[in-house]
């Protein structure tokens, strides 16, 4: 018999392991703790007591996953401008038409103008404050 959203709350481990197997017809995943087979079970349990998921719900899935990897930074047109000041210099880089332009130079992406900066290999958006880290 399938186990109920409320059965789930007092379930030990073993018996989550054994609605697991119930309700998925598939072993455990490795390492997954107790409050998350929780937590998954009743999302399960609730979704099909309510006629399961909707239908444009793998659509949606499968668009997030894909716009996960995606950075979001504002459009860059001609004509916009990046500062930013490094070891007490102030780097002003045009946007220009196919490229950036920095201190009289093409350049056809940022990176290159970051690594001439400071020395080191950054990501070109980042460096310019465009692309936020993956910790923050």
């Amino acid at each position: 018999m399938m186990p109920s959203v409320a059965d789930i709350e007092a379930m030990d481990r073993t018996a989550l392991v054994a609605a697991w197997s119930e309700v998925f017809a598939t072993p455990v995943p490795n390492r997954l703790s107790s409050p998350f087979l929780r937590r998954f079970l009743a999302f399960e349990l609730q979704a099909r007591e309510s006629g399961g998921l909707p239908k444009s719900f793998p659509t949606k899935l499968a668009h997030a996953t894909r716009a996960k990897g995606t950075t979001i930074t504002p459009m860059l047109k001609p004509g916009g401008r990046l500062i930013r000041e490094w070891n007490d210099v102030t780097h002003v880089v045009d946007v220009v038409e196919g490229g950036f332009l920095w201190n009289g130079q093409r350049y056809k992406s940022l990176s290159p103008i970051a690594r001439a900066i400071t020395g080191a290999r950054w990501s070109g958006p980042r460096f310019f404050g465009l692309k936020r880290s993956a910790q923050s």
